[in-house]
């Protein structure tokens, strides 16, 4: 199965390294790709994670999807989450 989502706040490879390595942890999430200049993501996965788990964890990290509520919480997660993204690279 595949989900393609176009979220909020993704703004560089941090943000997508944080993305990669949350949504991989998650039990049935083989891959995860990224557009970055068009801030959407393909999620291939089996039946049994529901999309809205992947919508869930994305918002706990601060990307919540596109037509979803961005506040000013949410966008600080996404700055913290992208900080983190960028230490693991280095």
């Amino acid at each position: 199965m595949t989900t393609k989502l176009a979220i909020q706040n993704l703004k560089c490879d941090g943000c997508a390294t944080t993305i990669r390595e949350k949504l991989s942890k998650i039990a049935g999430i083989t891959t995860v790709t990224i557009l970055l200049d068009k801030s959407v993501l393909t999620i291939s996965h089996t039946d049994e994670v529901a999309p809205a788990v992947i919508k869930s964890k994305l918002a706990a990290l601060g990307y919540p999807a596109l037509s979803e509520r961005n506040d000013l919480l949410t966008k600080a997660k996404s700055y913290i989450s992208c900080a983190t993204g960028k230490m693991s690279k280095a």
